[in-house]
């Protein structure tokens, strides 16, 4: 809980802190990796130059600060973020570096205008969000199994399989003879390979089939850039570079979207290579459920860009609909009718695909009425941040 004395300076600064929130972020990545520049290997370069991490820690800690003044939710945010540094291997020694400059950059953008009392407050602000990401993180290695000083460990490509145009899959089993962790139909593992320049990349992929084969299955959509934007380093280097008896880095299952184990209706809707974690919910539906009504949508931009379409197609026992854009020649999926899905009763829903896509089936799902608590949703990169 913010002290009486913070919340009242934070409530008074939070506007222009909101005002300039991306330029304090724009001055605290580089001033960190020039003093830290180790870091640099849990951060994705491509959203780096973009400016979308920037971006998106200016908006976790502005919605944060804005929880702690009223009570604004904030623990779904909290969750994902806490998910993301488990997957990656943040550790706790790593916040009091971040802190140090993130509240430097404050003081550099705001200048005379942030006073002892100002930097205090958001110090305090910084280390409430500190302490309970902390504490979440700590609950979910212990869960796992794993500490962030030994969370990657060496994987085989045990198959590839090229599934669509400019999409591939990696069957992946312990090198080091371990155990294969269990996981949750819906969550994602970290990878993380060496590139050519010498840096060391992490990138989350959804695991593509459900739990209890020996073995795990992630599915890669090549990057390709687009206005300018270079290619994906990591999906390219995967492409081009990584083959059956290749090893890769892989860190423990995480993710808080997974499929529920009730008996409610399920309603599926992805698009691109979103299809990923639906998947893995479907085979786990079709093998432990087979009755459970399960309604599953795809949108993609043509048919022979749909990742795992017999596959999808095989698993029994539910209905699926799939859209695809007009002329199925590439480029965007297909724009789904959110008004033309079946909704049965009481359904969850669960969203995975880009971020306009996912706003705008949310939207949609929510003038059919369907409550917002039952609209869960996988994301990847900065717009994780969003709720």
């Amino acid at each position: 809980m913010l002290s009486a004395a913070s919340a009242a300076v934070v409530r008074a600064t939070l506007p222009v802190v909101r005002d300039h929130a991306a330029e304090i972020t724009a001055e605290f990545y580089p001033s960190m990796f020039a003093a830290h520049p180790e870091l640099l290997n849990l951060f994705n370069r491509g959203n780096q130059a973009s400016g979308k991490q920037q971006i998106a820690l200016a908006a976790a800690v502005v919605a944060y600060a804005q929880h702690l003044l009223d009570g604004t939710p904030f623990g779904p945010i909290a969750e994902r973020i806490a998910h993301k540094h488990v997957s990656l291997g943040v550790r706790p020694d790593q916040y009091p570096i971040v802190g140090k400059h993130l509240i430097g950059a404050v003081a550099t953008v705001l200048g005379d205008a942030v006073t002892p009392e100002v930097a205090a407050a958001w110090d305090e602000v910084y280390w409430l969000f500190a302490v309970s990401l902390i504490a979440a993180e700590a609950g979910l290695y212990q869960k796992a199994g794993v500490s962030p000083d030994v969370l990657w460990r060496p994987w085989r490509i045990a198959k590839r399989d090229e599934e669509a145009v400019d999409t591939v899959s990696f069957t992946l089993v312990p090198d080091d003879g371990g155990p294969v962790p269990a996981f949750e139909p819906g969550q994602y593992v970290s990878i993380a390979v060496d590139l050519p320049d010498g840096q060391r990349q992490p990138r989350q992929y959804s695991l593509s089939q459900a739990p209890g084969r020996g073995e795990l299955r992630i599915t890669v959509r090549r990057v390709r850039g687009a206005d300018g934007a270079p290619d994906g380093a990591v999906s390219t280097f995967l492409h081009d570079h990584v083959h059956a008896d290749d090893t890769v880095l892989v860190g423990p299952p995480s993710g808080e979207v997974t499929l529920d184990h009730g008996d409610r209706p399920v309603v599926l809707i992805s698009a691109g290579i979103g299809i990923t974690p639906m998947l893995s919910m479907l085979d786990q539906l079709s093998a432990a459920q087979p009755a459970r009504s399960v309604v599953a949508v795809h949108a993609e931009a043509s048919p022979d860009r749909h990742a795992h379409r017999a596959e999808y197609a095989r698993l029994a026992g539910f209905q699926h609909l799939t859209w695809y854009e007009n002329g199925g020649d590439g480029g965007q999926p297909g724009l789904i009718d959110v008004n033309t899905i079946p909704l049965p009763p009481d359904a969850i829903a669960y969203l995975c695909g880009p971020i306009t896509f996912m706003r705008d089936m949310r939207a949609g799902l929510l003038r059919r009425g369907v409550h917002t608590d039952d609209i869960r949703y996988e994301v990847f990169g900065p717009g994780m941040l969003e709720n």
